[in-house]
Order: C-alpha cells, then structure tokens, then sequence
C-alpha cells in the first residue's frame, strides 16, 4: 500500500506531520556511549573537544569549523546566552556551579537508557554506568571494552614478573596466567546482567586488519608478550598497542561468545573509522573486517560511526552480512549538517533500516548528549521528510525506521527487553525553532480563514517597503509538496529609489531569490492577506551582503561577540484627514481631504479622544493591530491638527527589525477619511512632528556602564557614520525639512 512503500505526490501534510511527530517523540536507545566525568574532573578536559576528535594544539583550530559554529548556536539557545564561544563557556561554567543535576537531565532528555562503554582513560574522573540511571527513564547497561580488559592484565601481571627471576617457564606461565584470567573476565562478562555487549578499539591500537586466527597466530602472540614483560620496568605501559595480542584478544572473545550456551549472544562492538591522531586511517576502514566477520557468523558485530568517511562499505557490510549492524552515532555532531544528511542517505542507500542503530557517543560533558540528539532529530526530519514528499517511502514506513532506528533495533540486537513508550509531551524534543515551514503556517492559520495571498516582504535602502504577492492556493502547493518557495527578483532591487530610477553605474542584470522568514508571519495588512518579510541569497544560496536584513543580523551577531544586546521599538506617527465634498470643476482629487479642524489640539492632549468618530477609530487601529499580533503601548496626541503617535514595543532584533504595516491600511474600508504617515511640511502648524522614528537601546551586562571602553566605541562609531546613517533613516525629503531651528524635533524622522 501507498502509505507503506511510498507513491509519488501521495504524501499529505498530515501524514507529514506524523513522521516528524515520530521523530521527535521516540525514545532513545543510546547503544554506545561514554561516562560523565565527576564535577572535580570537569576542568581537566577542554570543552573545544564538543564538536571535535583534535586534542592538543590542533584543538583550537576546531573554532573555524561548521560543527563548532553549528553548536554554538544550538548551545546558545538552549542556555540562553550569547551567540559566541566565550558567552556558551561562560554560561556552561555557571551550570555547573547552579544547577549541575537539572542541565544534566536537560541534556540527556529523550534518552530511554544508556549502555556505557566505561573503558575510557581517567576512569576514576567519571561517574559509574549506574549513576546514569538518574537520567535516563531506564537503567544504563554496561559495554566492556576488550583491550582495556587485556591491558590491565598484562600491567598487573608484569608488575608481579619484575619482583621473580625472569625465565623461560616464568614467561610461560604469565602468558597462560594472562589468557586464563582474560577467559574469566569475557566468561563473566557474558553471564552478568549488567553486561549486555563488549567494544573493541583495535582500530585505535593496530588497525582492523585484524590477522586470521591459527597456531602461528598464538606463537607471534606469546613471543611479543615475552617482550612486554622482559621490558616491562623500562615501559611506561599504558595501553596495548602490540599487533598480535590485540588481535588474539578479539579473536578469543569473539569465540568465546560463538561458544556461549546462551542463544542471545551479546555483541561486540567496533570503532571504525573517525577517531583521533591515535588512529591510521588507511586501516580504520570496516571492509578490513570482512574475513573477521565470516569466521564468526554466529556473533553479533556492531560497526561504529557509521564507518566515516567509509559509510558505503558499512552499509554494505551490514547489507550482505546477517550479523552485521551499522550504527550511525558520533557524526553528530562531529560532522556539518549537510555531512550528516548525507551520511543518513549513503547508509540508507542499500542498508536495510532493521539493521542500522544510533547513539551519541556522549563522552565527558552533557552537552555531548545535548547536540547528537538535537542534530539527529533535524538531520531525520530533513531526510525522512523529503523521501516520502518524493515517494520514496511511504510515510507508516517512515514512522517505523524511526522507531527502529532509535529504540526497536537496539532493543533487540541488546536483548534489553524494554517496552516503548512515546516521550511524554512535555518532553518531547520540539522547540518551535525546529518546527518545518509547513507547520509554522499550519499552526499560524489554526482557526483562522484560509487567506487568499501571501505577502513577501523586504524594506530597500530608501525605506521603502516592497513586497510580491502569492496566491495562498500556489504557496500552499508548494509548501506540501516539499517544493521551494523562494521567488526570483531582480539584482538591480538595492539600486532603485523611490520612483523606481536605476542608480548611476548600477547593472539591471542579474537575479537574487527572496527566501520568506517564515517566523515572521503576521496577519494583514488587509483581509484575506498574510505577511512575512523575506531574506536575499544568491541563486547558489550564499548571503546577500546588501540584504538589509542580512546586515542587521551581522550587526546582532557582531554585537554579541562583543557581550551588547539590543532592542528595537518602532513610534508610528499618523495624521488624520477628513474627506472633502468634490465638486467638479472647484476640487483637484489631490483637494479631497483636508486637515481636521480643531479648538486646541496640542501635543499629549486629549481634545480629539472626546470626538466619538475619532475614539472609536484609534480603539479600531488598536484592535486591529493587536489581531495581527503587533501590540500599541502607548498612544498619545502629536502637535499637528489630527496626529497622533502610536508606540510599539521594543523587541530583541531580528524579531524587531520587521516594520509594522502601515496602521491605516485595515481601517479604510470602514471609516471614511484618510490616514497618512507622510504629510509633507508645509501641511502642518508644527513640521516637527513626522514620522517614523525608531528606538534602538543597547543594552549592556549588568557589571558594565555607557561609559565603558566597548560603549565608547560603540557611540563613537555612530558619530562617525553619522552622515551615512542619516541617508537612510531620514530616508524623505520631508525629514530634513522637519528639522528647523527653534522646533522640537523629537528623537529623528
């Protein structure tokens, strides 16, 4: 059926909808993942280390990365601080001293249960597997790393050899002494139920061509493990890093698990591909693993990281082999957006998704947890979505990979015997900032008649505001279909003023497209219409520097980096003319409205508001206004005869850099008279009084004052660009003609 293997055009919003439902309320079967360190141990550990395998000097160079910058913003907005790497420290820093417990289950939120491979070095500076289970809905299991379990073998047993005379026999008996003990450990590992898997980081130590088992094999093994223990008071022995006993180490517990009783064998886990410096990547390939993975057919084998950058050979190890898993962790968020949807494609090109799993790879912080979930949900909506927009799975399939993926797969390869249950509501990972265009309007228009067009707009450099209107039937076409809704405009838009003449030198070729904001949907300006302002790109998507809202966002970002916030409010200032009789042959159409008489109209009286035409008219604009989600504060006369002055509220930018409609436009069709927000000069008694103006205050962190350095500079900068500033806020000739000596001229025109 259509609904299962998909069918081309099919797809309806809802059933859209409930693939990005299932998305965000699956439960998570975090199947490889890493301890938290202990709070005394924080410290120790660069928190660079996020986003990225680098350590030592090569770590700083991961700021210059798109998976650094991508979890800045992603980190920011969960804390709530500035969009810069030094604001995101400092706000961790204080979680941790406030409130480390609730950041904490902030971050591990969605989580079903963790299984923990607890083989990391420094294991006294983290937490317990079980301590985890505070955090998670169920209890965390635990993974046993193979080499780890080798290695503390050998050190204790090399310990023990340098206080004995070293011979031959000696040698022998700590080698079988050292596979007896080994034995012990992988036997109980198998029968304890804490226990549900082991990992392997041969990859790290000698790579994953790993040698075929044979006599041979265990003679290579015992001589090189003769020279550890001959030299072991000259070695500063810290992890196992020869060939042959690395290998034999994973040959034996593969084999002891082929020869287990139980019939649910537990797996064994492999680090393939990404890693550090440690690693060589000519042989991090999960292909080297074919010939391991045919001698144990019985045995359950988990390729890790989705191999990267050899994805297609894990999805075809895991396609062809029936033992074989691909998991598809780490990637996030150690790989751009764009390379993470790619990976989700490549894997998905020939694997079957009943045998692909996914983790974190959490290690060491939180926020590790935090960005892999957050940056998977996306990476899912955007895959998912598009292939059952495009008929390539049906969207019940869709649900089910989903729940596959994140919790059923791991449920069964684990034998964890944990029943699903959607995340609760309240916890589901939804933030609106995530949600799609298509949900965006749906939830905008919910009760609300189906408009009949869809404005785009944008605000040029002469203040002028533009737009281009859709029919709402075509948009929303677009919309379902998963199509883009960008428009094409001329390049020469930045060049044109107000009578729409073409600058000196400018060029009339060329093409930019008009991206809607969709977070900037309001209603009006008139009925049946809906607005949004749009953002510039060039065709190959690349910012527009002239888009001035291109330019504003620079200017926040540029303002964070530098800790200033600011607000935005917007005056409205309007006046009201009253319609004249026309006669024909004694009236011009320009002579049909004329200025409101008056007995004493001032600025902030309220001789008008006595008028019943004119109050009720001022209660309808603030009515009107508050339909379409713009809220007056305050409204109050101006000086000239019928003005008035309406006050918004300030808003962080950008949500306050979209201009309010013009206040009069849903007024026109139920009171006659004309309302006008650029009256020339000479029309009124005080030129003072035009609009608009616009408040910008910044502000500053709660240690800091105006006559800081930072400040300083900030106001000397607007002193010096004063003049350029002036071309576009005082955008009318009507501005400069407002501003005569002796009058009060406000706060800018």
């Amino acid at each position: 059926m259509a609904s299962w293997v998909g069918m081309r055009t099919t797809a309806t919003p809802a059933q859209i909808d409930a693939v990005v439902r299932a998305i965000r309320s699956t439960p998570i079967i975090d199947h490889h993942a890493h301890p938290l360190l202990k709070p005394d141990a924080l410290s120790k550990h660069p928190l660079l280390s996020l986003t990225t395998e680098a350590n030592g000097d090569a770590i700083h160079s991961a700021t210059t990365s798109l998976p650094h910058l991508r979890a800045v913003r992603q980190l920011a907005t969960a804390l709530g601080c500035g969009y810069t790497w030094e604001a995101v420290v400092a706000a961790i820093e204080d979680k941790r001293l406030e409130c480390p417990e609730d950041w904490t289950a902030e971050c591990l939120e969605g989580i079903e249960t963790v299984l923990v491979d607890d083989g990391l070095d420094e294991e006294d500076e983290a937490n317990s597997y079980s301590w985890h289970d505070d955090y998670t809905r169920s209890r965390c299991k635990r993974i046993v790393r193979i080499e780890k379990v080798a290695g503390d073998i050998i050190r204790k047993l090399g310990a023990a050899c340098d206080q004995s005379a070293k011979t031959g026999d000696v040698f022998e008996d700590a080698f079988d002494e050292w596979m007896q003990q080994f034995d012990t450990h992988i036997l109980t590992a198998l029968d304890d139920p804490d226990v549900v898997g082991f990992k392997s980081v041969i990859c790290y130590r000698t790579g994953l061509d790993i040698a075929a088992e044979s006599d041979a094999g265990e003679t290579r093994a015992k001589a090189d493990f003769e020279e550890i223990i001959t030299n072991f008071s000259l070695l500063d022995f810290q992890k196992l890093k020869t060939k042959s006993l690395n290998d034999w180490a994973v040959h034996r517990t593969a084999q002891l698990i082929k020869d287990s009783a139980s019939r649910q064998k537990k797996p064994i886990q492999f680090h393939t591909g990404l890693g550090d410096n440690d690693l060589s990547m000519s042989k991090a390939s999960p292909s080297h693993l074919q010939s391991f993975i045919r001698l144990y057919e019985t045995v359950p084998i988990v390729l890790l990281h989705a191999g990267y950058p050899f994805m297609r050979e894990t999805g075809y190890l895991a396609t062809v082999y029936e033992n074989v898993y691909a998991d598809i962790g780490e990637v996030f968020p150690h790989v751009s957006q764009d390379g993470q949807e790619r990976i989700l494609r490549e894997i998905l090109e020939l694997c079957p998704w009943s045998k692909i799993l996914w983790s974190t790879d959490g290690h060491w912080f939180p926020e590790t947890y935090l960005l892999a979930v957050v940056q998977m949900r996306e990476a899912l909506e955007t895959v998912l979505c598009d292939y059952v927009r495009r008929g390539h799975i049906g969207w019940r399939a869709a649900v089910d990979l989903v729940q596959d993926v994140l919790f059923k797969n791991a449920n069964k390869l684990y034998h964890l015997e944990l029943d699903f249950s959607e995340l609760d509501e309240d916890t589901t990972l939804a933030p609106a900032s995530n949600l799609s265009d298509v949900e965006i309007v749906r939830n905008f228009l919910k009760n609300q008649p189906t408009p009949d067009f869809v404005r785009i707009c944008w605000n040029d450099f002469t203040a002028v505001q533009r737009m281009r209107m859709i029919p709402f039937r075509k948009f929303a076409s677009l919309l379902n279909e998963g199509k883009p809704t960008d428009i094409g405009i001329t390049a020469a838009v930045f060049s044109l003023i107000q009578n729409d003449h073409l600058l000196p030198g400018a060029s009339p070729t060329g093409e930019y497209r008009l991206h809607p904001d969709f977070s900037s949907l309001k209603r009006g300006p008139i009925d049946g219409h809906i607005s949004m302002n749009g953002e510039f790109r060039e065709l190959s998507g690349a910012r527009v520097p002239l888009c001035p809202r291109y330019t504003l966002q620079r200017a926040v970002e540029y303002g964070a980096e530098n800790n200033l916030s600011f607000l935005l409010g917007f005056e409205i200032e309007f006046l009201l003319l009253e319609r004249v009789e026309h006669k024909p042959g004694t009236t011009s159409p320009s002579q049909r409205y004329s200025s409101l008489t008056t007995d004493g109209h001032a600025w902030s009286v309220s001789r008008y508001f006595a008028t019943p035409k004119i109050a009720a008219l001022l209660r309808d604009m603030v009515t009107t206004l508050a339909d379409m989600s713009i809220f007056v504060e305050q409204l109050h006369a101006e000086s000239a005869n019928g003005q008035f002055e309406l006050i918004l509220p300030p808003y962080p930018p950008p949500s306050s850099r979209h201009p309010p409609p013009h206040p009069g436009r849903p007024l026109r069709p139920r009171h006659r008279g004309r309302l006008q927000t650029n009256p020339p000069p000479q029309t009124l008694p005080n030129p003072a009084a035009l609009p608009p103006t616009c408040t910008c205050p910044c502000s500053l962190p709660p240690h800091k004052t105006a006559t800081t350095p930072r400040c300083t500079a900030l106001y000397a900068g607007v002193l010096k660009h004063l003049r350029a500033i002036t071309a576009f806020s005082y955008a009318s000739p009507a501005s400069y003609e407002r501003a005569t000596d002796g009058t009060w001229a406000g706060d800018g025109g």
